[in-house]
């Protein structure tokens, strides 16, 4: 018996010799593990496992066809990935590699099948990255512990060295934990593939693009899966979500025209001139700016624009956008705030204003030459008021609504108390209004720290946010009459508005960039 065994661990080669092993290149267009010769090597890192050798160009070929299981369908992800430069490694081992990737299957690693709550078990095993838990996917996660490594041999660059950690779809256990072998899984999403077919998303996607609806595609589709009989894979299970991601992917094919946002968002500006009315582009002497301008909006300037109000709401998103936005309003008969026009702009000097105020002017007076204003109300006092009254040739009001927000929203949060909540605001608007005829601003703003020197965090955000700016507050509000209540509520309602859509919505990242920014203005927002 002990002969025996000797003989076999004499046959089981080592791990100097991976590279005499033969390097597989089956003639399928996809290919699984059922298909490889595997074999164990002895000592190593690789100690155990199954390796095998392939031509690394058809890594993918393998990635796919292993996720084909029949009785475990599956979906393999990238787990972890490193890479080193050619060169790095002046003395590498013979299985060194160029680029290392952990491929694991999206049922696992962890496991939430019995914890509704979705906190996970902190006994299971954690990706080899390190990552922990993704809330986004707790629905699948089923602790399948299959995965598999990819080496792209430093010494062989072409040829990557596969490692199959763990080949079997089962849990700790042991056992399975989805597919058809899962007892637990049938009748469940877990019984199928995690992700629908190619064929499928390409069919649905191919709806989209010509115009048919979410709930046309849905209403299809579950016709035809009660005529065969029911739910027998994973496309038969289509589900709303699965739709509304292909019309994200749809949606963003149409604006990101590349992966560099700014050369994108001149592919987007050359595509929709008949929405931009001013367009600059960043440079090393210029800042940027995006003007946009549809034409239902041009219409309504004109008609609610002409001898009534136009708002300014400045500087919108400064710390979550790329850049600022600067939005341009006017009133409906019912006094609703409605955008006329969007600046998107990394600039607010008073040169770069007069730059696209002038193309708007010009670009509204071309279709009404006799159209005028009323006033022009602005809620930055730091703005250069001779550049509307010259573009616009109307009186300017200042708007408080951005200021008494921003005062009362971090009153609220740095003080407890309702009645100190209350005098501390009501004693902030003495600064604005009675400093017109009474003590300078500065020797107001001292009276207020002496009285409410105990509430040093609201103190300190007052001292760094706004006391550089409170002259020149004032000096507008005695300059400058003050635009009505009804107003301010219009302004802000729309700000809200617009702040619920632009930062608050799941894809919020994607409005990180200016392409997708522009192209949700223009065709979506309204």
């Amino acid at each position: 018996m002990r002969a025996i065994t000797k003989i076999n661990e004499a046959k089981m080669p080592r791990m100097e010799d991976i590279l005499n092993l033969p390097v597989q290149d089956p003639p399928s267009a996809e290919f699984s593990a059922a298909q490889l010769n595997w074999v164990k090597v002895d000592g190593g890192r690789q100690g155990g496992d199954d390796i095998a050798l392939i031509p690394f160009s058809r890594v993918g070929d393998f990635v796919r066809g292993e996720s084909t299981n029949v009785e475990c369908p599956a979906s393999f992800r990238i787990e972890s990935r490193r890479k080193r430069a050619e060169g790095s490694l002046s003395r590498p081992r013979v299985d060194g590699y160029l680029e290392y990737t952990i491929y694991w299957c999206s049922y696992g690693p962890e496991d939430y099948r019995d914890n509704e709550s979705g906190q996970g078990d902190s006994n299971n095993n954690k990706p080899a990255s390190g990552k922990g838990s993704r809330p986004g996917r707790r629905h699948m996660m089923r602790g399948c512990l299959c995965h598999f490594t990819v080496k792209r041999l430093y010494t062989r660059p072409s040829i990557a060295l596969m490692i199959y950690n763990q080949r079997n779809h089962v849990d700790k256990t042991g056992l399975p934990c989805h597919g058809s072998l899962d007892r637990d899984a049938v009748g469940t999403r877990a019984m199928y593939a995690p992700r629908i077919s190619d064929e499928l998303r390409q069919r649905i996607m191919s709806l989209l693009y010509v115009g048919i609806s979410m709930d046309n595609i849905m209403q299809n589709h579950i016709e035809t899966v009660e005529k065969h009989g029911g739910p027998n894979n994973r496309d038969d299970l289509l589900t709303r979500n699965d739709v509304r991601n292909m019309e994200r992917v749809i949606r963003q094919s149409l604006y990101e025209l590349d992966a560099n946002d700014l050369l994108s968002i001149r592919t987007w500006v050359q595509r929709h001139q008949k929405h931009v009315f001013f367009y600059q582009d960043l440079s090393i002497a210029e800042p940027f700016i995006l003007g946009i301008q549809t034409e239902w909006q041009l219409q309504q300037m004109i008609r609610f624009g002409h001898n009534s109000y136009i708002a300014a709401d400045c500087t919108f998103g400064s710390k979550k956008l790329k850049y600022p936005l600067y939005t341009l309003l006017v009133f409906n008969s019912h006094q609703n705030a409605l955008p006329i026009a969007w600046i998107i702009t990394s600039s607010f000097a008073s040169q770069q204003v007069h730059k696209w105020m002038t193309a708007l002017c010009d670009k509204v007076r071309l279709k009404d030459p006799k159209w005028k204003p009323y006033a022009f109300m602005i809620d930055d006092a730091a703005a250069d008021f001779s550049i509307i009254r010259d573009l616009f040739q109307c009186r300017i009001l200042l708007c408080l609504w951005r200021i008494r927000r921003a005062w009362l929203k971090n009153i609220v949060k740095q003080c407890c108390n309702i009645d100190v909540q209350q005098e501390m605001f009501r004693r902030l608007g003495c600064i604005l209004y009675t400093t017109r005829n009474g003590p300078t601003a500065m020797d107001a703003v001292e009276e207020y720290m002496q009285i409410f020197v105990d509430q040093n965090a609201f103190l300190e955000y007052f001292k760094t946010k706004w006391l550089p700016k409170i002259e020149i507050w004032v000096s507008a509000m005695r300059t400058l009459p003050l635009a009505n209540q009804e107003m301010h509520g219009a302004i802000e309602a729309y700000h809200a508005r617009l702040k619920l859509k632009l930062l608050n919505e799941s894809n919020a990242a994607a409005f990180q960039r200016v392409d997708c920014l522009a192209e949700h203005f223009a065709e979506h927002f309204i």
